[in-house]
C-alpha cells in the first residue's frame, strides 16, 4: 500500500460497486482521480480509514473476486 495525504480525500467523490445493494450491507467504495493508486474505504463509515493500493494490486483483487463468483 502507498500513501495518499487524508487531505487531498477530503472532496473525494467517492463509489459504490453497481453490484451492492441497496440494503447498506457490507459495501467498499472507491474514489477516481489518482490513476497509479486505488482509494478504498467502507461505505458504512465513511469518515473512517481509508486504505490505499497499487492500480495494478487492486486489478488483480478485482480479477480474484471475479474468478471466485464465476
Amino acid at each position: 500500500m502507498r500513501s495518499i495525504p487524508e487531505h487531498d480525500l477530503d472532496g473525494a467523490t467517492w463509489h459504490k460497486s453497481s453490484y451492492s445493494g441497496g440494503s447498506g450491507g457490507d459495501c467498499l467504495e472507491i474514489t477516481d482521480g489518482h490513476p497509479t493508486l486505488i482509494p478504498v474505504r467502507d461505505s458504512k463509515t465513511p469518515h473512517g480509514p481509508k486504505l490505499v493500493f497499487r492500480a495494478t494490486a487492486w486489478a488483480a483483487f478485482v480479477a480474484n473476486l471475479k474468478d471466485e463468483t464465476a
